[in-house]
């Protein structure tokens, strides 16, 4: 069976709160294999307390056909409610994306100014991935202004 050695494949950057031509403020959090942490709007933690910055996680060595979870915590730094979303973006190798999946449990949440929730980030493996022993991608967590 194929393992897929995974080291650290997501780190926290911050992209910022940007108005859009609608005039909707979006704060976005960026999370890849590289890059510095700058938060605004967004901030994803380890704990409830929002104590310790995600900074990066390590999904360990995965077989094919296997699921991982891990537990963030997503705090509104604003002063409005956001939706969140989440993307990924940047697959590497490319062919990655065709083997993988990432989803969360808080797609669409309404999370009100200054709350904190709790969020399951899953990747899933398919059981048919071939040729890829390592891979790298960003997940983008973003809360746009509720209108």
């Amino acid at each position: 069976m194929q393992k897929i050695t995974i080291g650290t494949v997501l780190a926290i950057a911050m992209m910022g709160m940007v108005a859009s031509g609608l005039g909707v403020l979006v704060a976005t959090r960026v999370i890849s294999n590289t890059g510095k942490l700058k938060a605004i709007g967004v901030g994803v933690y380890w704990d409830g307390s929002c104590i310790n910055v995600v900074s990066s996680v390590d999904w360990g060595s995965l077989d094919p056909g296997v699921t991982r979870t891990v537990s963030i915590y997503v705090k509104n730094e604003g002063t409005m409610a956001l939706v969140l979303n989440l993307k990924v973006e940047n697959w590497s190798p490319l062919s990655a994306s065709n083997y993988m999946a990432l989803s969360w449990n808080r797609e669409n949440y309404v999370l009100s100014a200054g709350s904190v929730v709790q969020a399951n980030v899953t990747l899933s493996i398919s059981s048919s991935i071939s040729g890829i022993s390592s891979f790298s991608f960003n997940i983008v967590i973003s809360g746009t202004e509720q209108t």
